[in-house]
């Protein structure tokens, strides 16, 4: 940015930020959104000049601009981007512009209010994928405590967001799409949990009426955050809207002494003309990160549905050569392991393997499975503890506590306070003891309750924050400890999926339930922020743990392609046959694995809702896989044309199905004419005239190939 103008545009990766710094203070956000081209100095100018109000009858005299940080003191009365007081005082700062570095798509910029004592540093960035993250950082330069409320960083939407798409759930049941029209006011969803949630929604997406994945302008938010949250939508009678993102910081929780500061967050955000390019942004920004696996995702069997809490090491043994049968390339133990752990109702927090058990350890598993050439893997829960343990008759001073009293319990859990100490000194002892004893490689890392009443008993006051800093700093550590230990977010299933723990973790847990028909919709809406291969996608057993619903194995196997693939089954009682299925599927997993892991993730719009058709596109659009599910009985029969997108137009591709779970009542009499003949079409006959898809019974599904000819 020159030293004498006034306007700033950054740009990469298909993306534009301009910045009108006019007045002082904050500058105003005059676009996010589509690249504007390599435009003149006098260009921006005018792009800025364009998009000015007039004063208004019964407004004020100059009216307020969305700034990067909205405050009052311009004149902003929508929802401001900071909050907070000195007891009272310096409620409303009024910050000036001391420094600006910029470069082609990043900006530095610093203010300050002297008379409030306050300084900002934002840092925006936007990357090659088009993706654009900022953080604000406040620093107390006055001489007295200051009290932090809210910072949030606030992005701006164009005039056409209309419509507003989050998710909510529960467990079992998360990422649950619900959208509704975007109205004058304030849409606002909260975390309260001391993690995002199952309820929690990944992204707040808002864009032009009707937007879909694949066509519609959506802009969206997501905070990489493990903790309490806001995110929020606006639109004010002014004509401003916009998203604003960040923590939700409990009563007295953040309290800045003189020189003391605090970071917001990460905020990601990303735009596209539909989801699946929205989607794709975020993919490729999190596959450029140097700490993404770079491995091929290994095909996981949990013993979890298996075996559940019966540890007997005949049946055990005899599971891990099961595995090694089909193909399995990593065996993870769940719970039960440890001592005094014979259901969910103790042990929790005695990280020690139980002799009565285990009278010779974990080693003659572990050297079974790696014998096997299979990875061994453990599940653990270090940061909860059962009141019926060791550790909390030992130290109860280390349980989260608001003060006298413990909190409710939760699945007869209550939680540790990793920012005592010692209770942090502990559990890394422990999980680092285990670690160097044997060769584990994965720890499967659960969080089975929500947080309440999260006090610190040293302090007195809310430690969620703390919490989660300290989490990520135990992540951290014993991963640089033992180079190569991969480890899962897990939390009763997906109750902590966000960019923050995944910062220092390799995947999430998507959901405990993996009854294929739920999994069609959690794992689309997961897979708005996560790439398939940091998504845990399991193959159940015939009858689901969590529906009772029985499927096929083609169905249940089918729908788990689209993620890293994993087994929660007892396959030591499968037939031949079944065994042989289950290998072939492994075996299509793995063929495709460097396709599902690098391709880009497409959802295709049908107009039946009983119809499902997702999958993935290579980076050169040579290739792709499909799979069509008919989720329930179609109101059309047959069920018409499937539509490919996400290919090039005027490329011609090979058609051909590669898995077939099962043809309807009719097809016998006159099969699909080409189910067993393959078909040469261009992309864009694909993406606007499709194939006639084949007759199903419901929940069945088929495969599809496509290669360019």
């Amino acid at each position: 940015m020159h030293r004498d103008s006034t306007v700033l545009h950054l740009r990469n990766g298909g993306t534009s930020v301009i910045l009108d710094f006019d007045g002082g203070g904050f500058p105003a956000v005059v676009h996010w959104g589509e690249d504007q081209g390599d435009l003149s100095e006098y260009e921006v100018q005018a792009i800025v000049v364009a998009s000015l109000s007039q004063r208004v009858s019964g407004g004020l005299d100059q009216p307020a601009r969305l700034t990067v940080l909205p405050q009052e003191s311009a004149g902003w009365q929508g929802t401001p981007g900071l909050r907070g007081s000195r007891q009272g005082r310096s409620f409303s700062p009024d910050f000036g512009v001391t420094g600006v570095e910029s470069g082609p798509s990043t900006l530095v910029l610093l203010a300050i209010d002297a008379d409030a004592g306050l300084t900002i540093r934002l840092e925006l960035d936007i990357d090659s994928a088009g993706v654009l993250s900022q953080t604000l950082t406040l620093t107390n330069a006055g001489l007295d405590d200051y009290q932090l409320e809210d910072l949030c960083v606030t992005v701006p939407l164009p005039a056409t967001a209309t419509e507003i798409l989050d998710t909510s759930g529960r467990h079992l049941r998360e990422r649950t799409p619900q959208r509704h029209s975007f109205t004058i006011g304030r849409h606002e969803r909260e975390s309260r949990k001391g993690r995002p949630g199952a309820d929690a929604t990944l992204l707040l997406s808002a864009g032009s009426a009707g937007f879909g994945f694949e066509a519609g302008l959506v802009h969206a938010v997501h905070l990489a955050w493990s903790g309490n949250h806001r995110l929020a939508a606006e639109k004010l009678v002014t004509g401003s809207v916009f998203l604003q993102a960040g923590e939700l910081l409990a009563p007295g929780e953040i309290r800045l002494t003189p020189g003391q500061s605090y970071t917001t967050p990460t905020v990601i955000a990303a735009w596209g003309h539909g989801l699946n390019e929205l989607s794709a942004r975020i993919h490729t920004r999190l596959r450029a990160r140097p700490t993404h696996p770079a491995t091929a995702r290994p095909v996981t069997l949990n013993t979890w549905e298996a075996v559940y809490f019966d540890h007997d090491l005949d049946r055990l043994l005899g599971l891990a050569d099961a595995a090694a049968r089909v193909g399995v390339e990593r065996y993870v133990l769940d719970d039960g392991w440890f001592r005094g752990r014979r259901d969910d109702t103790s042990g929790l927090g005695d990280w020690y393997v139980d002799d009565g058990v285990w009278p010779d350890g974990l080693s003659p598993l572990i050297e079974r499975v790696t014998g096997l050439g299979m990875q061994f893997g453990l599940w653990v829960e270090p940061e909860m503890v059962n009141p019926d343990s060791e550790l909390a008759r030992a130290h109860p001073e280390w349980i989260l506590q608001p003060g006298g009293r413990f909190p409710v319990e939760g699945r007869q859990q209550q939680v540790l306070d990793l920012s005592h100490p010692d209770a942090y000194r502990y559990i890394l002892e422990r999980l680092d003891a285990l670690l160097s004893e044997y060769p584990i490689r994965y720890l499967k890392w659960d969080h089975n309750r929500d947080l309440v009443d999260a006090g610190s008993s040293r302090t007195g006051r809310a430690a969620v924050h703390e919490n989660v800093v300290a989490l990520y700093r135990l992540l951290d550590e014993l991963k640089a400890r033992h180079p190569g230990l991969e480890i899962e977010s897990c939390a009763s299933g997906g109750a902590r999926v966000d960019l923050g723990i995944l910062d220092h973790t390799d995947r999430i847990w998507t959901s405990d339930c993996i009854d294929p028909i739920e999994r069609l919709t959690i794992q689309k809406y997961t897979g708005l922020l996560v790439p398939y291969e940091l998504m845990g996608a399991h193959i159940g057993g015939p009858a689901s743990h969590s529906t009772g619903r029985r499927h096929d194995l083609s169905l249940r196997a089918g729908v788990a392609l689209f993620g890293h693939l994993g087994i929660e089954w007892d396959i030591t009682t499968l037939s031949e046959s079944e065994a042989t299925e289950l290998s072939a599927w492994i075996d299509l997993y793995k063929e495709h694995r460097p396709l599902f892991h690098s391709g880009t993730a497409i959802h295709v719009d049908h107009p039946d809702p009983a119809v499902d058709l997702r999958g993935v596109v290579s980076d050169d659009q040579r290739t792709a896989l499909f799979v069509f599910t008919q989720v329930r009985t179609s109101s059309f029969y047959p069920v018409g044309p499937l539509r490919f997108a996400g290919l090039d137009d005027d490329s011609r591709y090979q058609v051909r199905m590669l898995a077939e779970s099962s043809t309807g009542p009719d097809a016998g009499q006159s099969p699909l004419s080409w189910s067993h003949q393959p078909l040469t079409l261009t992309g864009r006959a694909l993406r606007t005239i499709g194939v006639q898809g084949p007759v199903l019974f419901p929940e069945h599904l088929v495969v599809i190939e496509i290669t360019s000819a």
